[in-house]
């Protein structure tokens, strides 16, 4: 029989897209769907190696992608949300977990999915045009893809009618398959292929395929799999490269699992094969059976992950030390300015993650404005004009850097707000927003009541013991706002924060209308002259205004949660 290999070839191409888009549009659609279930259960179950690996394999086998799951594992790391301990055993989880995609392949070579197609098709787009479930909609749209993608691979293997093509089957017969050095060559294909195509799902496409035709013989096609294995950690540690630390450790330590468990594997490889085959029922030496590959292949992919998890959890210490040493910590040098901490551009690929990292910054960003109105309660004790001209320089460049924050901060979030993401998540963003904008203007706060004290260094002048006196309880108050506010922001909040904070607020107000009453009496009695009077009026306004910032940062985070539970 004459075949187009062209169209068939260009078939594959299209079928292979639309098993990478459906499976990406399933992942996306499940994690806008459950983006904050999915946050509590990567940060609240992992309380334990095994509750870890338990949780990587749940979310590993909703969202369809193990890229996915250690993607925002690697983010989580990033942002300080998962340790490098926990992030290792949810990695193990997510390679179990990525096992159902190559069962569902074997399902679609072995059962007709054209029942299921067009139904998912139908209502979804039901549900997509009913704006509540929208996304719901999309994950069947997505499931649809993906069962068509497969029966069109079914349907262009049977086309392509390989197994009756003698120069294929030649070629593929012509490598010994008792060779190691032949294995190597097919895991190294393996490899490469799917860290250029991105997709493990879909190199395990044409395995499956290839070896359902039976041309490709069991044991090249296992070691294509094994292959993909070590490729599909390409996409962490891609996304890691521009990351910190503790990040790329995450990513480093998916590698190595996957590098261990194939050196263990090929160690005892054709055993091994051999008793997986023995579990279906395959006879690796007889011709015939082709039916039966893409489940050796399945239950090859499902046994190599579990037996390797079985084997490493009980090291992930080990692991964690290992990674550490390869890639150790950078000097940390005092620095003045502020820097971004947990937010990373490269780990954006899920935007209802990427907001949590965000949450974290926001949180580091708070810290900072406390440690900046530390440095001005200690340029209003300090009598030395040199230490206060160094002091002043460097709170400026503090303020400077903050200014710098904010838009990075509001930038990433921009970001973020370009794709498509749930009401609540547009929400959380909007009231982020609100808390950088709010923080910096704390920032500004800080430098102009900085800018103060420095024109009474150049003025001469100074305050009385007693002004002095009433200033330091004026800050005090500030400072308890701040580390209220802070409080706050790390997420250790009650019901009694928002009184705390609305009471110190009052006890500022009142404080400020005493003392700026005092202030005018002071100079009505010439106590000091106008000059004092205005630096003094001008730190306690200014400490007043500070302290409506810090109830503004409150509110908003205050709001935020409020709509996340």
């Amino acid at each position: 029989m004459n075949h187009n290999y062209v169209f068939i070839g260009l078939k594959l191409l299209g079928a292979l897209g639309l098993l990478i888009y459906g499976m990406r549009m399933m992942s996306d659609a499940l994690q806008k769907m459950a983006g904050p279930q999915l946050r509590h259960i990567l940060s609240r179950m992992t309380t334990n190696r095994l509750s870890g690996m338990l949780t990587g394999t749940f979310v590993t086998c909703a969202v369809q992608s193990s890229s996915a799951t250690t993607v925002m594992t690697v983010s989580f790391v990033s942002a300080g949300l998962l340790t490098l301990g926990q992030a290792i055993s949810v990695i193990m989880g997510a390679n179990i977990g990525t096992t159902l995609t190559a069962w569902i392949m074997s399902l679609g070579y072995n059962v007709d999915l054209t029942n299921v197609v067009f139904p998912s098709f139908f209502v979804g787009m039901v549900l997509i045009y009913k704006k509540r479930y929208r996304f719901a909609g999309d994950f069947l749209f997505g499931v649809a893809f993906m069962f068509l993608s497969l029966v069109i691979l079914s349907t262009a293997g049977r086309e392509m009618d390989l197994e009756h093509n003698q120069s294929v089957v030649a070629f593929f017969a012509s490598f010994d398959t008792g060779s190691y050095t032949t294995i190597l060559s097919f895991l190294a294909i393996g490899t490469l292929i799917t860290c250029v195509v991105q997709s493990s799902a879909a190199v395990m496409a044409i395995t499956i395929l290839l070896c359902s035709t039976g041309v490709l013989p069991i044991y090249l096609g296992i070691a294509l799999v094994m292959g993909e294995n070590i490729g599909t950690t390409a996409t962490a540690n891609l996304a890691a490269l521009g990351a910190n630390t503790e990040a790329r450790r995450a990513a480093l330590a998916h590698l190595l699992f996957n590098v261990f468990g194939v050196i263990w594997v090929l160690c005892v490889f054709y055993p091994f094969v051999n008793l997986v085959c023995s579990l279906v029922g395959y006879n690796p030496n007889s011709s015939g059976q082709a039916t039966l590959l893409p489940v050796v292949l399945a239950t090859f992919h499902t046994c190599f992950n579990v037996t390797n998890t079985a084997i490493l959890i009980g090291f992930i210490p080990q692991m964690e030390r290992v990674v550490c040493w390869l890639l150790p910590m950078a000097e940390q040098k005092e620095q003045d300015e502020f820097k971004l901490s947990y937010i990373e551009a490269t780990l954006i690929q899920t935007p209802e993650i990427a907001v949590l990292q965000a949450q974290k910054e926001t949180a580091n960003f708070a810290l900072h404005m406390q440690q900046m109105f530390n440095m001005v309660r200690e340029l209003l004790e300090e009598k030395d004009s040199e230490k206060i001209t160094a002091l002043f320089k460097k709170i400026e460049r503090q303020e400077d850097s903050s200014d710098k924050l904010e838009m990075e901060i509001a930038r990433f979030l921009e970001q973020v707000s370009s794709r498509h993401l749930s009401d609540s998540t547009k929400m959380k963003v909007r009231q982020m927003l609100r808390e950088i904008s709010e923080l910096e203007s704390v920032g500004d706060s800080c430098y102009n009541l900085a800018r103060t004290l420095k024109r009474r260094d150049e003025s001469g002048r100074n305050f009385t013991p007693a002004l002095y006196t009433r200033l330091r309880a004026l800050m005090e108050l500030d400072a308890d706002a701040l580390s209220q506010m802070n409080v706050v922001m790390a997420g250790q909040n009650g019901d009694h924060a928002i009184r705390d904070t609305y009471r110190i607020e009052n006890e500022i107000n009142q404080l400020r209308r005493s003392l700026n009453d005092e202030n005018m009496r002071g100079v009505d009695e010439g106590d000091y002259d106008y000059t004092v009077y205005t630096l003094f009026a001008d730190m306690v306004n200014e400490c007043e205004k500070l302290g409506d910032y810090v109830v503004n940062v409150v509110e908003a985070r205050l709001g935020m949660i409020k709509q996340i539970q």
